[in-house]
């Protein structure tokens, strides 16, 4: 388990970023975190670190969005608006979840019954006693 804490949208960019250049074809992000807390800045690190120049938004109404200009495809989902998991199969998650591109998958606590048995989880949460832009960013293995 790794804790990074950043005290700027820039810093939790900068993360993203870096997570982005040492992907590799198959990994599996999940991103927990409040609302406003932070994971597009970080998602838009991830897909700058893959080399991704358009720009990044919450796939909230679409379930997921597809980016394929970068060093890996880059498959975003935002599962938050999920009726069930039978959703997920009607967009055949598994080509993927098991594909040659990079997962981020935000409110993934909700589909946890069809994760892959190994990805990387990452929890953001903030702390106002640290500042306004602090966050407190948990990287574990799964």
């Amino acid at each position: 388990m790794k804790v990074i804490e950043t005290y700027s949208a820039e810093e939790t960019f900068a993360l993203g970023r870096q997570l982005g250049e040492q992907a590799k074809a198959g990994d599996v992000y999940t991103l927990i975190g409040d609302l406003g807390v932070g994971k597009t800045v970080l998602t838009q690190g991830v897909a700058a670190g893959l080399g991704i120049e358009e720009p990044i938004n919450s796939p909230t109404f679409t379930i997921v969005q597809i980016y394929e200009e970068g060093r890996l495809p880059f498959y975003h989902f935002d599962v938050y608006r999920i009726g069930d998991v039978e959703e997920m199969e009607e967009i055949g998650y598994e080509d993927y979840f098991y594909g040659e591109g990079i997962c981020l998958i935000e409110w993934a606590n909700l589909i946890e019954e069809i994760l892959p048995t190994e990805y990387r989880q990452i929890t953001i949460e903030k702390d106002l006693n640290k500042g306004f832009d602090y966050r407190r960013i948990t990287i574990e293995e799964r």
